[in-house]
Formats: structure tokens, sequence, C-alpha cells
């Protein structure tokens, strides 16, 4: 049996294996013809892409499934985020038959947005009731954002180049923000669309788990069966323990999307009446960014804690158990068997991948000293630099592990600002969404969720680039930020500003 239809059975297993325990829970949150319907579309589309053989032909047949399916769909939010890893992100290019090299560069995430959010979006514009773009200070700076972006890109390109970077912006970040920023109105809309979400990300978390205990990268066979290659799907290891990336490609970006899952399971958790399954779904998402071995997303889940707990009810008695907790779990691993293996993993403490935090260490002041030459808009050709060059890594990249960075270097001070200032005032937005809403209340439990969730993104992309899948995330995130703070305001306009 070839490697990717044994990859297939063991990926369908496990994630009928978790559809069946999540069914009665989900159930209990969202429509159960709603959660059957997604679940039949995840298991067509990763049957469809594992026997298609080429990704055209995957995208051809999952994109007619994906209409026939968005007919019936009341939240195209709440299915996007469902199948958005169903796939992995890993990109090939739409041929220019001459006439240019390519078109454009395309995957899956693309091909859902295209399907399942353009309709959406064409829909939401011919809507009265739609709040016009361009009113929200969010839209304004998301604008600017991305007109800097497409300038900037123009200095050293061409005209058609600067044209394909448009459309990727459009579809990747416009699309997506505008869409569920407008969407979501009602507090069961934000429900379904996190549960879908939380199951997308417990999919990966079982997979991840898999991958680590039988050190088996269960997707990388397919992006061979489907003759597309990304160099983010090696197998890499620490401490002699493999680190799960699962559908997302990246260790670093599964313990990512583990921790904004953690943030939304916050939300869900109190609502699920067995205390089975609720310990059940923390426990599994947690395992799955154990299993990612990454300590960016493991500092961004401490994060995520304190700021869930300093804007609850009382804070200073939870955050002193939990500092008491993980200050005696700490001490526990001095005296167990193999507790100083668990040590050495640790951030800040732990000796095995010191190389890693030397080299962003250094990456910080070489980038920093090249952005000194060109502080306010930043070099196209700044990989160039021989600070940068200094930089380059045994297999041959240049790796900016550093969101911000990687702005600052290509958009200058002011690409960085525009973005900073976008996730701040929405964070702000919330916060003030939270303390205008009544104490336990579901929309406020639900805003410290966002609050927590954002507040870790932003902690997490300073260690990683954005790759893979880690944009269209916190975009997505962001754009639920400004649908809560337009919820708010509705129900409470003289609070809420």
């Amino acid at each position: 049996m070839p490697e990717h239809i044994r990859s297939m059975v063991v990926i369908l297993a496990l994630a009928m294996l978790l559809f069946a325990l999540i069914r009665r829970p989900a159930c209990q949150l969202v429509n159960c013809s709603d959660f059957t319907r997604r679940r039949n579309l995840w298991i067509s589309l990763t049957i469809i892409a594992f026997l298609a053989h080429n990704f055209w032909a995957y995208a051809l047949i999952g994109s007619l499934v994906l209409y026939y399916n968005t007919r019936s769909e009341k939240n195209p939010v709440a299915l996007f985020f469902f199948i958005l890893f169903a796939v992995p992100s890993a990109t090939t290019a739409v041929s220019g038959l001459g006439v240019v090299n390519y078109i454009i560069v395309f995957n899956h995430p693309r091909l859902i947005v295209l399907i399942v959010l353009l309709p959406t979006f064409i829909a939401l514009l011919n809507d009265k009731s739609t709040v016009r773009f361009g009113r929200t200070l969010p839209d304004k700076l998301i604008t600017a954002y991305l007109l800097l972006s497409i300038v900037l890109h123009f200095r050293n390109t061409t005209l058609t180049d600067t044209l394909r970077q448009s459309v990727y912006l459009g579809i990747d970040i416009f699309l997506p923000y505008f869409v569920i920023s407008r969407s979501l109105k009602s507090i069961q809309d934000f429900r379904d669309a996190i549960l879908s979400l939380v199951i997308a990300c417990m999919i990966l978390a079982l997979t991840g788990l898999f991958e680590s205990v039988r050190h088996w990268r269960l997707y990388s066979p397919l992006l061979g069966a489907l003759d597309i290659d990304s160099g983010l799907h090696g197998y890499l290891s620490r401490d002699h323990i493999l680190r799960a990336s699962s559908a997302v490609g990246q260790p670093i970006v599964l313990g990512y999307v583990m921790v904004v899952a953690i943030g939304f399971y916050l939300f869900l958790k109190p609502h699920i009446t067995s205390r089975l399954y609720q310990r059940l779904g923390i426990i599994l998402l947690i395992l799955g960014l154990i299993a990612s071995l990454s300590r960016g997303p493991w500092v961004g889940f401490v994060a995520l804690l304190v700021v869930f707990i300093i804007t609850g009810p009382r804070a200073v008695r939870h955050l002193s158990a939990l500092t008491l907790a993980a200050s005696l779990s700490f001490a526990m691993l001095f005296i167990i068997p193999g507790g100083q293996r668990v040590i050495n993993l640790l951030p800040f403490v732990g000796e095995t991948g010191e190389s890693t935090i030397s080299y962003r260490q250094e990456l910080i002041a070489n980038a920093l000293t090249v952005i000194k030459r060109n502080p306010w808009f930043g070099d196209p050709n700044y990989l160039e630099a021989p600070e940068m060059e200094a930089m380059r890594q045994g297999h041959g990249i240049i790796d900016v592990v550093n969101t911000y960075l990687g702005l600052a270097l290509e958009m200058g001070v002011a690409g960085l600002i525009l973005f900073l200032s976008f996730f701040l005032v929405i964070l702000a937005g919330v916060y003030r969404g939270i303390k205008s809403v009544d104490k336990g209340s579901d929309e406020r439990l639900l805003g410290r969720s966002f609050l927590a969730s954002l507040a870790s993104i932003l902690v997490i992309i300073f260690t990683v680039s954005s790759i893979s899948i880690i944009p269209i995330v916190y975009w997505s995130v962001a754009a639920m930020g400004v649908a809560y703070i337009q919820m708010i305001k509705k129900r409470n306009p003289n609070n809420a500003k």
C-alpha cells in the first residue's frame, strides 16, 4: 500500500474517532445537522486530496464539493474555520503559458477563501445592514497597511508582480477580514465559528500526537501525491523527540494554533455540560501544544492564561494559584525520573536547543543594524545586507524568525506601526467591550477569550516569521475581535465606544 494511502487511513481513523467523541458536546453548542454536514465535508476533502494525485484535480473536485455545501451553510465563517486545516497549505503555481512565468501561486486556504468567503463578501456588500467598510478605525488601519504594502512592493519588481501581490493581499487578508468582521453578529454566530475552529485544531492535536509517538509525519506523503513541494514539511526533532506538525507544516505553527484554540476553548468550556468532556477537550489541546515542542507557543500559552485570569473574577487569587502550581510543578521536575530532560526542553532554563535562542538574539542585533539604514520604509533587498548574510544557516536560508523584525526590515517602521496599531486598537476595543457588559455574561467571557487569544498571538509571532497559515489565523482572529466590538456597540451604544 502506498505511503500516502496509509497516511490517509490513519488520519481518517483518528478524525472519525474524534468526531464520534465530540458529537454530543458539539450538538449542545450548535445545530447537529450543521456539525454533521461540516464533518462530512472535512472527510470528503481529505479523501479527495489524498486520491487526486494532482493539486489541480483536487482543486477542481474540491471546489465543486465546497460549492455544493455552501448552498446549505448559514454561517460561512464557521465552515471556513472547520476546513481551514483539512489540507496542508503548500503552494503551487498557475502556469503563465509562456506569456509570464506564472499567473498566481495557489493553495488550499486561498481555494476555500474564494469558494466559501467570496460569495459571502458579495452578499454582504448588497446587504444594507452591513457596516460600511472604512467606518471603523481597524478598517482604516488595515487599508493603510495594505496600500503601503502594495506601494512598497513596487519598488523592486514589475507591475505584473505588483498586481499579483495585490491579489494575494486581497485573498489572504482583505476578504477574510471583511467577511469575518461583518458576518458574526450574535453570540450564537461566534459560538458556531469558534467551535468549528476548535474542532479543526483538535484534529491537528490528535494527528500531531500520533506523529510524535510514532515518529511519522502523516501529511508529508500527501505533498508528493499532490505533486507539490514545501520545505515546511521536513522531520524536525528536539532531544531525539519528533516535533509534531500535522497538516500545518511546522511544529511552531502547530503550537501557535493550539494556543489560539485553547484561548477559544475557554469560552466554550462552561457551555459543555459534561465535566469529563470539558477536561478531555482542554487536555487534548494542551497535549497537542506539548507535542509541537515549540517554546515560543509555550510562552504564548502562559501569556494567554495570565491575560484571561486578570480580566476575570478573583484575579489575584487565581493568578497566585497558577503561580504556586507552576512553581511546585517545576520543583517536582528536579525529583521525578526524567524530570531533567523536561527541564532541558523548557524556555529560558533548558539547555536543549540553546542555539535557536542565540540565533534569535543575534538576529535581533543584526536586523536592527540593517533597519537603521532605511528606518521608515525598509529595504526590499534587506537579505543581501552583510549583517543578514551572516545569519545564513547550514541549509542555505536566512530565517527571520520574528514577524515584527521581518516587517520592519521590509516595510520599515511605518509598516510596523500600522501593523501593531491595528492589533492594539482591536485589543483596546475588546477590553472596553468587556468592561461594558455584565460580569458572568457570555459576552464578557467571549471578550476575555478574544483578548487572551490575541495577546498570545502577539507574543508568539515575536518568535516566528509569518509562515504557513500563521497570518490568516491572526488576521481572522483580529477580524473576530472587530465583529465582537461591533456587537457590543449595538447592544451597549453608550458604554462601548
